[in-house]
C-alpha cells in the first residue's frame, strides 16, 4: 500500500494487487511452462464445452428472455438517474460509442471468414457444402452468434451497472449489482474477488482480440506492401496500437474514445457502402431483406440448439467459445455502456441496446457475408481455398476486397478502421479497469492509473504472442472459456438481483412488512434516533403515543 502511494496511484489495494500479481502469474507459467500450462487450461476448457454447454447455450437465451420481458413491463419506464436527468449523448453517438466499444472489432474479423467457413463446412451435416441452402444455413448461424444474444451478454451487466449505480447510489462496480443479497459485505472479501475477477476476465479478454486484431492488421499490411508475417512485426504492431489507446485513455472519455469511436464508426459505414455500391447492389439489397427472414427463421431453434443427435463438437468451438470470451468482456463493456447512458428508460436502454447494433450487424454481414458467398457461387472463387483450405482467417477480408475496385486503396482503410476498433477497445478497457480497482470514493482517477492499466493489456498481448505465438492465444482462449463459468453463474444472480430491486421501488411506500433496499455509503454512519422515537415512531419525540381503544 505504501508503495501504490509512493507511486501515486489512487487504487484499491487488494484488488489492485491481487490482479497484477495473478497476470504476472499467468504470463510467467505461459513463458516457462508453455506445454503444462496449454495442457491444464486445454483440459479443463474441453471438460466445461463437453459438460456444461449446454449451460452456455440455456443461459444466453434466458437472459434475453429475461431482457426483453423487463424492457416491455412496467420497469420499462423507470428512468436510469433522477426523473430530471436526461442523456448525456445524442442516439447516433451514443450507438457509436457502445458499438465501437463491443464488437466492432469482431464484424471486422468475421464479417467474410464465419461465412465462408460454414458455407464450405455446414454446422449440420445433412446440408451439401458451398451450396445454395448452405449458403442460408451459414447466414442464419452467423447471424445468431453476432445478433440479439451477443449483446444481451452485454446488456444484462451493463443495465444492472446503470440501475444500481445511478438509482441507488452505489459505485460504479461489479460487486454492486450484488448489494441485495450480500448487503454492506460487498465491501468485504466477497465484493473483492468479484471485482478482481472482472479486472482478470476483461484483461485476459482483451487480449485475445489484440492477438486476433494483430494478426488481421499484420496479414493486410502483408498484402498491401509485403510485411512479413511474423512475431516481432505482431508485437511491433501491438505496441503501436497501445500507444495510441494510452494516448486517448489519457485524454478521457468525451475527447478521445468519443471522437476515435465517432471517426471509425464512419469509416466503417464508408467501407459497407463501397462494398453495396462497387459489388451487385440489387443482389445485395434484396439479399439483405431476405436475412432479416433468415435470421428470424434460424433464432428459436438455435436459442436451444445443443447438437444432442448429430455430437459433432462443431458447437463447442464456435458458439460456446464465442459466450464465454463475450462474457469475459461483459463487465467492461457493461459499465462502459453504464457509463454513457445515464439518463435514459429502462425500456429505451434495452430496445437500444439490443436492437439498434443488432439491426447494424444484419446489414454487415448481408454485405459482406452475401458478397463472400456470391464470389464462390457466381464469381472467380477463391475465398474458400485462402479462408478454409489455407486456414487465411485473418487475411480473409483482405482477400475478399482484391474482388473490388481500388483494391489497395480498401484495404489499407480496413486495416485503419480494425486498429482504431481495437485501439477504442483497448481504452475503453483499461477505463473500466481503472474503475474496477479504484477506490470507490474516488471521483477522477490519476491519468497515470489509466495509463498503467492501457499499457498493461498491450504487454499481456505481446508477451504471449512473442513468447508462445498462436499457441499462446490459443491457450488464452482456453482461460476465457474456463473463467467464463463464473460469469455465467453471476449472470443469473443479476437477474434475481435487479428483480428484486425493481419490484422493491415499485412497491407503495415502506411498512414494517415492506423492507426496502437501503443502501449505506461507505464511512457513512446512519443516526442514531431517541428511544422513544425508535419505539413509537417520529412523532412521538413532540408528544407521548396516544393510547389504544381497540383491545
Amino acid at each position: 500500500m505504501y508503495l501504490l502511494h509512493k507511486l501515486g496511484l489512487r487504487t484499491d489495494p487488494v484488488i489492485f494487487s491481487v490482479s497484477v500479481a495473478l497476470t504476472v502469474l499467468f504470463v510467467g507459467a505461459s513463458i516457462l511452462f508453455t506445454a503444462p500450462v496449454d495442457v491444464l487450461f486445454g483440459t479443463v476448457s474441453a471438460w466445461i464445452i463437453t459438460n456444461l454447454g449446454w449451460f452456455y447455450i440455456l443461459g444466453v437465451t434466458t437472459f434475453l428472455i429475461f431482457l426483453v420481458w423487463i424492457g416491455f413491463s412496467r420497469y420499462g419506464r423507470i428512468r436510469l438517474g433522477g426523473e430530471e436527468d436526461r442523456p448525456d449523448y445524442s442516439r447516433l453517438t451514443w450507438f457509436a460509442m457502445l458499438f465501437a466499444a463491443g464488437i466492432g472489432t469482431i464484424l471486422m474479423f468475421w464479417g467474410v471468414a464465419e461465412p465462408i467457413s460454414h458455407f464450405a463446412n455446414p454446422p449440420q451435416n445433412n446440408v451439401e457444402p458451398q451450396s445454395v441452402p448452405a449458403a442460408n444455413q451459414a447466414m442464419g448461424y452467423t447471424l445468431y452468434h453476432f445478433g440479439l444474444h451477443t449483446w444481451t451478454i452485454f446488456c444484462l451487466p451493463a443495465l444492472c451497472f446503470a440501475y444500481f449505480v445511478y438509482r441507488r447510489g452505489l459505485p460504479l462496480r461489479v460487486s454492486s449489482i450484488f448489494y441485495p443479497f450480500l448487503g454492506d459485505r460487498v465491501r468485504g472479501p466477497i465484493g473483492k474477488a468479484i471485482d478482481t475477477l472482472a479486472v482478470i476476465g476483461t484483461l485476459f479478454g482483451v487480449a485475445v482480440s489484440l492477438g486476433l486484431g494483430t494478426l488481421q492488421i499484420n496479414s493486410g499490411l502483408a498484402a498491401l506492401f509485403g510485411l512479413e508475417f511474423s512475431k516481432p512485426v505482431q508485437v511491433l504492431l501491438i505496441s503501436v496500437i497501445t500507444v495510441v489507446a494510452t494516448i486517448s485513455v489519457a485524454l478521457g472519455l468525451d475527447r478521445g474514445i468519443k471522437r476515435l469511436s465517432d471517426i471509425n464508426i464512419s469509416l466503417a459505414v464508408g467501407l459497407l457502402l463501397f462494398v453495396l455500391f462497387t459489388g451487385s447492389t440489387l443482389y445485395l439489397i434484396r439479399g439483405s431483406i431476405e436475412m432479416v427472414g433468415v435470421y428470424l427463421s434460424w433464432l428459436v431453434p438455435l436459442s436451444f440448439w445443443n447438437d444432442t443427435f448429430g455430437n459433432t463438437g462443431w458447437q463447442g468451438t464456435w458458439t460456446v467459445f464465442y459466450w464465454a470470451w463475450t462474457i469475459t468482456w461483459s463487465p467492461f463493456v457493461g459499465i462502459f455502456i453504464a457509463r454513457i447512458s445515464k439518463g435514459r428508460t429502462v425500456r429505451e436502454f434495452i430496445l437500444g441496446v439490443l436492437g439498434l447494433p443488432t439491426a447494424f450487424t444484419i446489414v454487415w454481414f448481408s454485405v459482406f457475408g452475401l458478397s463472400a458467398i456470391g464470389i464462390e457461387l457466381d464469381g472467380p472463387g477463391g475465398l474458400v481455398q485462402a479462408v478454409v483450405v489455407q486456414d487465411d482467417i485473418p487475411g480473409a477480408l483482405f482477400v475478399f476486397l482484391d474482388n473490388f475496385p481500388l483494391a489497395t486503396v480498401t484495404s489499407a482503410l480496413a486495416v485503419l478502421i480494425v486498429a482504431i476498433f481495437f485501439t477504442t477497445s483497448s481504452d475503453s478497457a483499461s477505463l473500466v479497469i481503472d474503475l474496477l480497482s479504484a477506490p470507490e470514493q474516488v471521483k477522477q482517477t490519476p491519468v497515470r492509473q489509466r495509463v498503467f492499466w492501457a499499457v498493461t493489456e498491450g504487454v499481456v498481448a505481446a508477451t504471449l504472442i512473442a513468447a508462445t505465438g498462436q499457441s499462446g492465444l490459443d491457450a488464452l482462449s482456453e482461460v476465457v472459456t474456463v473463467i467464463g463459468l463464473p460469469f455465467f453463474v453471476m449472470g443469473f444472480l443479476m437477474m434475481a438481483a435487479l428483480l428484486r430491486s425493481l419490484r422493491e421501488e415499485s412497491l407503495p411506500p415502506a411498512t414494517h412488512h415492506q423492507p426496502t433496499l437501503r443502501v449505506r455509503l461507505p464511512h457513512q454512519r446512519m443516526p442514531r434516533l431517541p428511544r422513544r422515537v425508535r419505539r413509537f415512531g417520529p412523532d412521538s419525540a413532540a408528544q407521548p403515543a396516544p393510547r389504544s381503544e381497540e383491545p
